[in-house]
């Protein structure tokens, strides 16, 4: 987290600035990036890639870690820090880079210059440091991901609070006028002047009070409340006016919590104006003092709203016209009317594929009941030919003369598919009567040794088969190539640990 050395910046080259940004393209979806990932991410040969990794990694842009299952790089702040001010010097909004004029729990501020020369500053957003790790107690940042890297929260930061300066802005707030924004940097006014924290005398007193508790009322009015309204956040120019600055923490009046962040801003001042200069005033505002005239937390997405308050605060505005309403249940009807046509339709579908079924059976009883004798007997004549034919060990006690006897007959069949499904197939079909003079014995059986096994239960165990073995490949590949996996690099470094630490416990 140390100063930022922007000397490098120079010197770096295209492919340098190419590789910054496939390990963070990478650190999307990985903790630490392979260089074999990065190559591919920035299309560039591997060697030439692992001399870059190694330069960067030098110069601390990036850092080399060995993690559990594989060893890989990771972008540092400085790293990200380059990404955003070659963006921004490419715009022309950043030309110069100068001191740093502040420090904050979650941010570092600069002075810069742009290409006319004139001064603006610089915040870069710096959320993980140890002193405010809190995260989920303070910010909605996470909302329901369960882990987020540190970059990655300081840009939803930087975006948050450009968002917010812009929106307080445009609406006539003494706040510094927002320039351009890239990833955790923030580029607006440079004001002249100092924090609250550090002025110990002031002519009017009691105009500053009123000024601030003014401004927290019009900030309840527009919908949002601050969070953190205090003598650090308050900018005193050279002309004694106050600006209000830092708006990454902002919430809705509408929050659960609302009414204690607007008490905790309002006991923040009359503390301080108490402490330092001695002035305390029977006269504070009160949460119940808003009365809404704008809706800068449903423009911005604060925290604590959700669409239903959304559309509410829109309808009490007048933002949104009853016909529109209308107009939208109007169509949810028609939406549920559709929806329950298509359902109509397809039971009726379900219907008539039940009906068709149900005739194709019915098509096939009249069918067998009105074959003739002659035709039966032909029948018959051409199973005994397939059957004859199909058949290739077949131990016939009698002979084929006497097959079609009820009295003498007595089939032996083995290793044979075909039988089994021609009399589960083809018999079937028969009348009752005539199947009872075709198979009336008690001595005709049929073996066979081929698989009886259902062919849906065939395809699962194939496909649970390719699946496991899809699954061992790709557990394979993730292991890094050229050097050693680093759990088995582990394992040996405690090996060679203990072999060395034997001689002091006095073991053998």
């Amino acid at each position: 987290m140390g100063k930022l050395n922007v000397t490098i910046l120079r010197y770096l080259t295209r492919d340098d600035f190419r590789v910054l940004t496939a390990i963070e393209m990478g650190m999307k979806n990985h903790e630490l990036v392979p260089a074999s990932l990065a190559a591919q991410i920035a299309n560039l040969r591997y060697g030439g890639v692992h001399k870059l990794l190694k330069e960067l990694c030098k110069h601390k842009l990036l850092s080399y870690e060995r993690g559990k299952h594989y060893d890989g790089y990771r972008l540092t702040n400085a790293g990200y820090d380059y990404l955003a001010l070659k963006v921004l010097a490419q715009r022309g909004i950043i030309n110069s880079f100068g001191n740093q004029i502040g420090v904050g729990k979650e941010s570092n501020i600069y002075i810069v210059a742009n290409d006319n020369g004139d001064q603006v500053c610089l915040k870069l957003h710096r959320l993980g440091r140890t002193c405010f790790r809190n995260i989920k107690g303070k910010r909605d940042y996470h909302q329901h991901r369960k882990s987020a890297s540190w970059l990655y929260l300081s840009r939803i930061s930087a975006t948050r609070e450009y968002a917010y300066m812009k929106a307080l802005f445009d609406r006539g707030f003494p706040v510094p006028e927002p320039i351009d924004f890239n990833r955790h940097c923030v580029v607006m006014e440079l004001v002249e002047g100092g924090p609250l924290c550090g002025v110990y005398k002031i002519d009017d007193v009691e105009s500053l009070y009123d000024e601030l508790m003014n401004m927290i009322v019009k900030l309840g009015n527009h919908g949002v409340i601050h969070g953190d309204f205090n003598e650090f956040n308050i900018m005193i120019t050279n002309s004694g006016k106050a600006i209000l600055i830092d708006f990454p923490q902002m919430i809705s009046t509408e929050h659960v919590d609302a009414k204690f962040y607007f008490e905790r801003d309002v006991n923040c001042v009359r503390d301080f104006f108490k402490r330092r200069f001695g002035y305390e005033s029977e006269l504070y505002p009160m949460f119940e003092d808003i009365l809404r005239e704008d809706c800068i937390d449903v423009e911005i997405k604060a925290s604590g709203l959700t669409k239903q308050m959304e559309k509410d605060l829109l309808k009490e505005m007048g933002m949104i016209e009853i016909e529109d309403e209308e107009i939208e249940e109007e169509c949810k009807e028609n939406v549920d009317e559709e929806n329950s046509i298509n359902d109509s339709e397809i039971n009726n579908l379900r219907l008539q594929v039940e009906n068709s079924v149900r005739n194709e059976f019915t098509s096939e009883e009249t069918f067998v009941n009105a074959v003739t004798n002659e035709e039966k007997n032909l029948f018959v004549s051409s199973t005994e030919n397939h059957i004859i034919a199909g058949v290739k060990n077949i131990d016939i006690c009698n002979s084929n003369e006497n097959m079609m006897n009820p009295n003498s007959h007595n089939l032996n069949v083995t290793n044979n598919e075909e039988t089994n499904s021609f009399f589960t197939t083809e018999t079937s079909n028969l009348d009752d009567e005539y199947v009872e003079t075709l198979s009336d014995s008690k001595s005709i059986y049929s073996t066979t040794t081929a698989a009886t096994i259902a062919p849906e239960i065939i395809k699962k165990k194939v496909k649970a088969a390719l699946q496991k073995r899809e699954k061992r490949d790709q557990s394979r590949r993730i292991l890094v190539k050229g050097e050693a996996n680093a759990v088995t690099r582990i394992r040996r470094e405690n090996r060679d640990t203990i072999k060395q630490s034997t001689g002091i416990w006095g073991w053998e």
